[in-house]
């Protein structure tokens, strides 16, 4: 019986999901989840940090800094905080699919165009493969990703009470 190998498969190249996920690895954005936890928090403060260019100005035009600091401050940090979410969304969406394209025992792909699909069922070795990868590579990232999501809301938490007892 003649096994099909990684070098038989029929899905193009790009589509392959270890080529999507060394691809995603190595992008813009998606790389910074990958870096080590210092910093990682410092890229995110960064984006934190670029997102009071717009927050701040609102946050003044809704609560003078000179005449009530807290809530400025507050409201400039929370709005500031919304790009940071979005960035976290888009990183976990993105991690995500490539999570479940290796997961997955089959890969759906696009020979030509929208309407020729087809999937590849993958053999075993590949199927072992990418799920090493997804338990060993891809869910510290997802972890990481919620662990900062989850202090994100902490922060949003905090903020409100603060809020609430100014």
């Amino acid at each position: 019986m003649i096994r099909p190998s990684v070098s038989h498969c029929p899905v193009p190249t790009d589509q392959q999901p270890l080529n999507e996920y060394e691809q995603l690895k190595t992008s813009w954005l998606f790389c910074d989840s990958i870096l080590n936890w210092q910093d990682y928090i410092i890229k995110m403060a960064w984006i934190w940090s670029l997102s009071w260019l717009v927050a701040g100005p609102v946050a003044a035009a809704s609560f003078p800094p000179h005449k009530q600091l807290v809530h400025f401050i507050l409201c400039g940090a929370a709005g500031a905080s919304l790009g940071l979410v979005l960035v976290l969304v888009r990183l976990l969406l993105g991690w995500l699919y490539i999570r479940d394209r290796l997961y997955n025992t089959t890969v759906f792909y696009e020979e030509s165009g929208w309407y020729d699909g087809q999937t590849w069922m993958k053999p075993q070795e590949v199927i072992m493969r990418d799920r090493l990868i997804v338990t060993y590579e891809i869910k510290p990232i997802l972890q990481r990703l919620q662990f900062t999501s989850a202090g994100l809301a902490g922060m949003f938490l905090i903020g409100t009470i603060i809020w609430q007892l100014s």
